[in-house]
């Protein structure tokens, strides 16, 4: 079916980053995937080309777009030449949103403009060792000091995508105590810089997919934090974390689409190359059922993420809509993109081949964002359960 989502614009896009792509990522991707991580300065190329600034306002060397659509392209262009862009979609997807919602004038023109270049990568830091889910259980603290004219931050925070190349980091800290009647009460957030002093990035941990994004293990002992780099009001922290769910877990399952997308792709072109017995493996009856089969679930999911994106850019995506087209599109790749593998063989499951990078990089989609099963929660309290 025709998709009406995307505007002549949209597919310019499309067009200019697609061959991007192939030119600067696809030749030189086994490289980054050995090394754990995309190199730093691949990032300034992301900045030269406009993908950073697409949502930032014009005064801050952005465009000054407000559609969401444009990372969407993104999302489905980036699997679909089996790549991935470090932490890049960290920076853009999660961090940029915060920033231009509770960015204070000041902190915009400081920040906004190197965001766009490249030359200031921005990481988030809520998950911490023991929490997962649960961030009002979050320990790290954010003392004020007696002159008011800084914070003193310590803690640890785990699983930061983008740690290890960040310059500032959005760091969720306790600034307060929680209340007995509102634990969420006392987070606030902090926008830090990765010089200072007492702030180490640890390991950076080996994970089972997305291996060319710098997830790392961070740590703070007695770092100064000027008040002017406090993003928004003071003990208001969670409820900002809460505003930014609905367009972080749409961006997952676009994630997830456009790896299910790709991995039919990957699949189709696999089986009519290959053949076994004498026979192309697209020849048996089996093999035209299952990837029929992919590409009708493939094709539901688009349908979700088409009109949860329509939504966003409208602004009426709930928190529910959100949660359920995750559930969703996440747990429905996922289905996809096993049978894609299977139909590979053996060749599936080695990494040399894309649809295995796929398998392993999709995994994650069904936990972070919030688990399949918080999604789950959220979807049941909407329908009054």
């Amino acid at each position: 079916m025709e998709r009406t989502v995307f505007g002549e614009d949209h597919e310019a896009f499309r067009k200019t980053f697609r061959a991007f792509l192939e030119a600067e990522v696809v030749p030189v991707f086994d490289e980054w995937f050995a090394a754990g991580q995309a190199p730093r300065d691949f990032y300034y190329k992301l900045g030269e080309l406009g993908v950073f600034g697409i949502e930032v306002p014009e005064e801050y060397g952005g465009a000054g777009e407000e559609s969401f659509k444009y990372q969407a392209v993104v999302y489905e262009e980036v699997a679909r030449a089996g790549v991935a862009l470090g932490g890049s979609g960290v920076h853009v997807g999660l961090c940029l949103p915060y920033l231009k919602a509770y960015a204070s004038e000041e902190q915009r023109r400081r920040w906004l403009p190197g965001f766009v270049t490249g030359e200031i990568m921005f990481a988030i830091a809520m998950t911490e060792p023991g929490t997962g889910s649960d961030l009002a259980g979050m320990k790290t603290t954010a003392t004020l000091s007696e002159d008011g004219t800084h914070y003193v931050l310590n803690g640890a925070k785990t699983f930061i995508t983008g740690g290890v190349h960040a310059d500032r980091v959005i760091v969720c800290a306790r600034t307060a105590p929680p209340r007995e009647d509102d634990r969420r009460y006392g987070i606030s957030l902090l926008v830090v810089d990765t010089k200072s002093e007492g702030y180490t990035v640890g390991r950076k941990l080996d994970k089972l997919g997305l291996r060319t994004s710098d997830t790392a293990e961070l740590s703070f002992v007695d770092v100064r934090v000027p008040v002017e780099d406090r993003l928004g009001e003071e003990n208001r922290g969670f409820a900002y974390l809460g505003q930014n769910l609905p367009q972080e877990r749409l961006g997952i399952a676009l994630g997830a689409y456009s790896q299910a997308k790709a991995a039919v792709r990957f699949a189709a072109e696999y089986v009519r190359e290959r053949t076994v017995f004498g026979k192309t493996v697209a020849s048996f009856q089996n093999t035209k059922f299952e990837l029929a089969a992919c590409q009708s679930e493939v094709d539901a999911i688009e349908a979700v993420v088409d009109r949860a994106l329509q939504a966003l850019d409208d602004k009426k995506l709930t928190a529910a809509d959100a949660a359920s087209a995750k559930l969703f599109c996440t747990e429905t790749a996922a289905r996809v993109i096993d049978r894609c593998l299977q139909l590979h063989g053996g060749y599936g499951y080695i990494n040399e081949y894309p649809i295995a990078r796929l398998y392993a990089d999709n995994r994650v989609t069904r936990i972070y964002g919030g688990t399949s099963e918080v999604m789950k929660m959220i979807i049941a309290k909407d329908m009054g359960l």
